[in-house]
């Protein structure tokens, strides 16, 4: 079969690149909830056991382009398999692990499976999705993001607490076994031409002329602006909710899963609405309604407590949906065969940059508002005024996002590469 793509969505090869991405993101949020069991088991400090998580975060991000760009040199297919593949042995290795230093570097390999998932979905997507349907599509991969997160610590919780932490492992040895056999017989075989393989071996990694094509620079700026702000919220907020507001642990965490909750329910209608009106006013769009419920955190909060903040979640996530169906729906939409995967890593990378620099910096700036009493020995107003300044710099970045979509589009002149245009679907 050759690479055309399909007049309409195909619902095996969306299947199976949706449950490769909620399994990337499960990956990451599963192991969170094993990390307290870890360290009982194993009698290691939470610092040591703290890179479960990051050895798969890192091999995650350090591989995320390259695995994009083996998929545009060998066939996204095929590497895509091979991803599943390093991921479920993974898997099966970690679940096996007899001590922490075998299950680190085992969730180092995950994480490099990871990486293909994360990457390849929205090339393959590319090349298999008929162009009016491109940002729906991407609305949906959008969403298992979302739902793999967010199902994370629940499933983990339940797994773990019912047959120990091997439990979790075991899940994603199950899910990547099953998401290789749909792969297998969703998604077709491509050909990959011997000239691409041939012209591709001599140049760099990352193309400097691949950024230099109009808007992809911004995107991954934008992108990186998103993430940062994204993460935020999960980070920053909980801390607000539990000293600021007084809610316990398990309040705290029903407040935060409307968060991930929203982001599932809107990824897809926020890429219908791409298909629909375009790729341009709906990132606009989004990040203007982000822009709003990040000055809503900043405000009402303080006002009508956790009522303020539901409010301003339910503003914040649907209009980062709309910028993320947007966005990636831009950069794919126009991209060619032969660096479609490089993009799509580079997307995923941009987006990791983001939520990494996002947990490092905004927590650092409400630490230093708070002063040197820290958290425990903070009034209520203190913590609230401290919050509130921070998420009005997040807003800060987002406004920034904003000018630098304002200023592309300027350049670019009008909505000419929307994935579709206004009245086209109206049949």
């Amino acid at each position: 079969m050759n690479d055309e793509p399909v007049t309409k969505m195909n619902k095996p090869v969306l299947a199976a690149l949706a449950g490769s991405i909620l399994l990337a993101s499960l990956g990451v949020s599963i192991a969170t909830v094993a990390l307290a069991s870890l360290a009982r088991v194993f009698s290691v400090s939470v610092q040591q056991v703290q890179w479960v998580v990051l050895a798969y975060l890192l091999a995650l991000t350090a591989a995320i382009v390259v695995a994009g760009r083996m998929g545009d040199l060998f066939g996204s297919r095929r590497v895509l398999l091979i991803g599943l593949a390093v991921f479920t042995l993974a898997s099966g290795a970690c679940a096996l692990a007899p001590g922490l230093d075998w299950l680190i570097v085992a969730r180092a390999v995950q994480g490099l499976g990871a990486a293909v998932l994360m990457a390849l979905p929205l090339s393959i997507a590319k090349g298999l999705v008929a162009k009016e349907r491109l940002g729906t599509a991407m609305g949906l991969l959008g969403t298992m993001s979302a739902i793999g997160t967010a199902l994370g610590p629940s499933l983990g919780g339940v797994l773990i607490g019912a047959f120990g932490w091997r439990a979790a492992f075991v899940l994603l040895l199950l899910c990547g076994a099953s998401m290789l056999v749909l792969t297998l017989t969703g998604i077709p075989r491509t050909k990959i031409p011997s000239a691409r393989i041939t012209r591709s071996s001599t140049r760099p990694l990352i193309p400097l002329a691949v950024l230099r094509r109009p808007g992809v620079a911004t995107s991954l700026a934008m992108n990186i602006l998103a993430g940062a702000v994204m993460m935020s919220t999960l980070v920053v907020g909980p801390f607000f909710l539990s000293f600021g507001l007084g809610l316990s642990d398990a309040q705290t965490g029903v407040v935060m899963a409307a968060g991930p909750i929203g982001a599932a329910v809107s990824g897809v209608p926020a890429g219908r609405v791409v298909d629909r009106f375009g790729t341009r006013r709906t990132l606009l769009g989004g990040l203007l309604v982000a822009s709003a419920g990040l000055v809503c955190f900043a405000v009402l909060p303080r006002l009508i407590g956790v009522a303020g903040y539901v409010l301003a979640l339910v503003l914040v996530t649907p209009g980062f949906q709309l910028f993320l169906a947007a966005n990636n729906t831009a950069v794919m939409a126009n991209a060619t065969e032969e660096y479609r995967g490089l993009l799509s890593g580079l997307l995923g990378l941009s987006r990791n940059l983001g939520l990494m620099t996002g947990a490092a910096a905004l927590p650092l700036l409400f630490a230093c508002l708070l002063g040197t009493h820290g958290l425990a020995d903070s009034s209520a107003q203190v913590i609230g005024t401290a919050f509130s300044i921070t998420f009005l710099s997040a807003a800060g970045l987002c406004v920034l996002a904003v000018a630098l979509a304002l200023l592309d589009q300027r350049k670019r002149g009008p909505d000419a590469s929307s994935v579709a245009q206004t009245g086209s679907h109206n049949g």
